[in-house]
């Protein structure tokens, strides 16, 4: 009862914030144009869909890696290389079924968040495309891969599209950015540069990750970590410090080294930021939609509709007018009292003037204007306290990013006991009397009862400190902990702990973990209890 609860005040408040946008805002957006200067308008879909998060960085700095991490498994079309591998934009979504829908048919789809891609034509729409996974972690947010940042070396070549536009297309829509570097293979391209300028606005979403941080000594790391901030304070202008994470982001063993730690608490800072972007959702949404509303545009417009001649010479008064307008922003900051951060770039703003009809712009209208003021200062006003109790219900990213580390072992740590683990009907009595781990397991009992067990069990302590020594990263490690802690009692005994050397060891050799304890792996002593329920 909860949950449907939960989900039905969510639907309640995206309703009403749809209906906000579409009864106070749009209006004043479609009179005044503002979806030929700035980004198209909103749709059901591009409320009702589950937070993005957009992954970018230049060739080879792990962004499919990072991806893969964060899901556990690979996923159709993704390939992983020192060359640049990523030629394409692959959102990855949930699905019942594995697919892949190709660019064209997605923009089609009124169900997906990306119909009004299609302006940015084929040349682009040949390189999107959807994969569809049945991942617990897609249940609840949804994910952009994008092509590899070319470096300068490759600057001459042209992708066919406006690459900057269509970053700063999802920039405007995803709940959270995450570029990322190489700390050993730091450069700034012209094309970065490019991209950097699209995420201008977007700061706020911007969390930058110096990936590859095992690769460098501590020496290495420390001088890496200066360039790269001194670097991006040229770029982004701003008094505010970008959050930069440090890490290793990937599910293999990392090198020993001697910030192996600093590394270990950097993850689980960006895994929380990512692990709380549904808890947020309605809440950016929210602030998206102030953004646009506080836009300087209709007073823009506004203005030079007035400053037009009726009859003789437009086209002249028109170029006037465009190469006026910084001393026209200043002078509408003035008259109107709008902040300088409320204004769109200039430049970018004097370019697509240029091929308007001034005579058809609208000059500003009481009744909209008053809408529009309405919306700001009552509706929005008295929706956000009842957002933010919502928020505080809803619940965080499951699997691998459900735990922290270091909270897993704690005693008072438990399952839930609604979530028992799927018994598959097909296996026969035999198979489930057959344990996988069982030859394997006079080994793992040596290491075991080295660990010096108290009442035939080891605490989470003496556990932990076995297991970091694998350098396995510490979210495998927690995903590996609760498969094999099975009775749920915070300590393992030694069935449990040869389950978790077992596991530890296929994912050394590369396998994927599975999502829930499979019936060849349950523990022969548990097995009766977990049946009787």
């Amino acid at each position: 009862q909860k949950v449907s609860s939960n989900t039905e005040g969510k639907q309640k408040e995206l309703t009403h914030i749809k209906n906000l946008y579409y009864k106070r805002l749009l209006p004043i957006e479609k009179n005044y144009s503002f979806h030929q200067f700035h980004s198209p308008s909103y749709e059901d879909a591009d409320f009702d869909n589950k937070p993005m998060v957009l992954v970018m960085g230049q060739y080879s700095t792990g962004k499919t890696t990072f991806i893969r991490y964060l899901i556990e498994e690979d996923f159709p079309g993704s390939r992983v290389g020192p060359e640049p591998t990523t030629d394409c934009f692959t959102a990855l979504m949930y699905g019942q079924g594995e697919g892949i829908i190709p660019g064209n048919a997605l923009t089609m789809d009124p169900k997906k968040p990306f119909r009004n891609l299609d302006i940015f034509g084929n040349a682009f729409l040949n390189r999107f495309q959807c994969v569809q996974l049945s991942n617990k972690v897609l249940e609840s947010v949804s994910i952009i891969d994008t092509p590899g940042i070319l470096t300068a070396a490759k600057r001459k070549l042209s992708r066919g599209y406006d690459f900057p536009a269509v970053l700063r297309w999802f920039a405007e829509r995803v709940d959270r950015i995450i570029l990322l570097f190489d700390a050993h293979k730091l450069e700034f391209s012209d094309e970065l540069t490019r991209a950097f300028g699209a995420l201008c606005g977007f700061d706020d979403k911007l969390r930058v990750v110096l990936n590859k941080a095992d690769k460098v000594d501590s020496q290495q790391l420390m001088r890496v970590y200066g360039s790269l901030m001194w670097s991006l304070g040229k770029v982004f202008r701003t008094p505010e410090i970008l959050r930069v994470y440090i890490g290793s982001f990937w599910s293999e063993p990392r090198q020993m080294c001697d910030h192996y730690q600093l590394i270990e608490l950097e993850e689980e800072d960006l895994l929380a930021e990512i692990r709380n972007l549904p808890r947020n959702a309605t809440i950016r949404k929210l602030n998206d939609l102030v953004k646009r509303a506080r836009l300087a545009h209709v007073h823009i417009i506004s203005y030079l509709k007035q400053e037009m001649p009726t009859i003789f010479c437009k086209e002249n008064k028109k170029h006037n007018l465009i190469y006026q307008l910084p001393v026209i922003f200043t002078k509408i900051q003035q008259q109107h009292r709008v902040p300088a951060g409320d204004f769109p770039d200039c430049t970018k703003m004097q370019e697509k003037l240029l091929g308007q009809d001034f005579s058809k712009f609208k000059t500003l209208k009481p009744n909209l204007m008053a809408s529009l003021d309405k919306l700001l200062t009552n509706d929005i006003a008295n929706l956000v306290p009842l957002l933010q109790q919502q928020d505080q219900r809803k619940k965080s990213l499951p699997s691998v990013l459900d735990v922290e580390f270091l909270g897993t072992f704690r005693p008072e740590h438990r399952r839930d006991p609604f979530k028992e683990l799927p018994r598959d009907d097909q296996h026969s009595e035999a198979d489930l009397n057959d344990w996988a781990v069982e030859k394997f397991k006079p080994k793992y009992d040596e290491i075991f009862y080295n660990l010096s067990p108290s009442e035939g069990k080891l605490s989470g302590t003496k556990v932990k400190e076995w297991m970091m020594s694998t350098l396995l990263p510490s979210s495998v490690l927690a995903q590996i902990w609760r498969l094999s802690d099975v009775d749920g009692d915070g300590k393992l005994d030694n069935e449990e702990f040869a389950l978790a050397v077992h596991l530890i060891e296929g994912k050394l050799e590369g396998h994927w973990l599975p999502r829930e304890l499979p019936s060849h792996l349950v523990p022969p002593s548990k097995r009766s209890g977990r049946n009787e329920q």
